[in-house]
């Protein structure tokens, strides 16, 4: 009786645990969809919330989500507009929530933020992907050894230059060349700009500090002791920048990058630093452009270095689906998807594929001489502070006052 009972018993276990295990979802391993462990039972179906921004990625987004639901019928990809800029400071409250996305595009330099507050998965079969993207992609992703997300794009910016206002002969290879060529230039066509650039924008302005090899949070771009940006090197560099004003006599709250923007795409301005992000629009209003490399410092002879970042696409940790939104990150690195980008966006691939632009080998150039944004914590003090500065000092302000003002701020000293 007792053996029968036993075995009543077992029976019963044995068949809830079957029960259970038909019943329970295993993770789909990166590369393929989840499905039943019943062969013959349909895939789940999945939407994976997919965040970007408008203007180009957006329509990357659902062109290439389209593609992926035909090799993964399973699969929806649903675009939800949040900005670049917003993106990791949303995760943070819209995660933990439970209304966060699968996946969402990140600038680089945001990673030590977004690794340190737990919002972001390291890359699936990172050794693969470090393999078919560019190094200095790869290498921007990686915060303290481990690689975090999946890197769609790599970008810089450049002197964009409009045909028929400079030739290309014309176009100065250093900064003391251009502001000659710009007083000479505003002095002879009034209503309009030699050169505009957002002077109140730390991603541009931090050219100015890269006199003699100084740059951002030291070589390694993780010292923390210092920013660097008050160094003698810096503040020589950004007295130079504030020389600027002599030729482009415009405060700062007027060189925002709208306006900048829409000076050059207007045919008012002969020179302009932006990116490839602005290739379309420039091309759509009739400009006749091309792109060169950024004019060289005082007492340098090669280009100023630039910063060059690399937009990633980042798997939620809060995801429910993260097997699946890795698939399909990874899915927008092969050469199809890269291209579809490039056409629809203008930006540059993060793999090593040719692709057809007139304007790329300026921004490629360029790279030659740019370093990536550090993406340590300490970069979500950098920006509005090094923008502060910037405006502070091309509106008159002390230059060394400022940038010791900078750096305090930013080291939190």
């Amino acid at each position: 009786m007792k053996r029968n009972a036993f075995l009543t018993v077992a029976a019963v276990s044995a068949l809830a645990l079957a029960f259970a295990s038909c019943g329970k979802k295993e993770p789909a391993a990166a590369g393929g969809s989840s499905s039943s462990s019943a062969g013959s039972a349909a895939p789940e179906k999945i939407t994976l919330k997919v965040w970007e921004s408008l203007q180009g990625p957006d329509e990357f987004i659902k062109k290439a989500g389209e593609a992926y639901t035909k090799q993964h019928p399973n699969v929806t990809i649903e675009f939800v507009n949040v900005e670049l800029g917003d993106a990791s400071g949303q995760i943070a409250l819209d995660g933990p929530a439970g209304v966060g996305p699968d996946l969402f595009a990140a600038p680089h330099d945001k990673l030590g933020e977004l690794v340190t507050g737990g919002h972001v998965l390291p890359t699936v079969n990172a050794d693969s992907v470090k393999k078919s993207v560019l190094g200095a992609c790869s290498q921007a992703l990686t915060y303290e050894g481990t690689m975090y997300g999946y890197p769609v794009s790599a970008e810089t910016y450049a002197l964009f230059y409009n045909k028929a206002l400079i030739s290309e002969s014309d176009v100065p290879k250093s900064w003391d060349q251009l502001s000659i060529w710009v007083k000479d230039f505003n002095a002879k066509n009034k209503g309009k700009y030699g050169f505009v650039m957002d002077v109140g924008n730390g991603y541009y302005t931090i050219i100015f500090t890269t006199e003699k090899g100084n740059r951002l949070f030291g070589s390694t771009g993780t010292d923390t002791s210092t920013s660097y940006l008050n160094t003698t090197a810096a503040v020589e560099g950004m007295k130079f920048f504030q020389s600027l004003r002599k030729v482009l006599d415009v405060s700062a709250d007027d060189l925002t990058t709208a306006t900048c923007d829409a000076a050059f795409q207007s045919g008012n301005a002969a020179m302009h630093i932006t990116g490839l992000w602005n290739v379309r629009p420039f091309e759509d209003a009739g400009i006749d452009f091309g792109v060169a490399p950024l004019p060289s410092l005082p007492g340098e002879s090669t280009p100023s270095a630039s910063f060059s970042g690399t937009r990633s696409m980042q798997v939620s940790a809060y995801s429910e689906h993260p097997a699946e939104a890795a698939d399909f990150a990874k899915f927008l690195l092969t050469p199809e998807m890269q291209q579809l980008r490039f056409d629809l966006t203008g930006a540059m691939p993060s793999i090593d594929t040719p692709v057809s632009s007139k304007y790329i080998s300026g921004f490629l150039k360029q790279l030659d001489y740019a370093f990536p944004m550090p993406s340590i914590p300490e970069m979500g003090a950098f920006w509005d502070t090094m923008g502060n500065t910037s405006k502070n000092i091309w509106n008159g302000a002390d230059v060394k006052a400022e940038l010791d003002a900078c750096d305090a701020a930013i080291i939190k000293k």
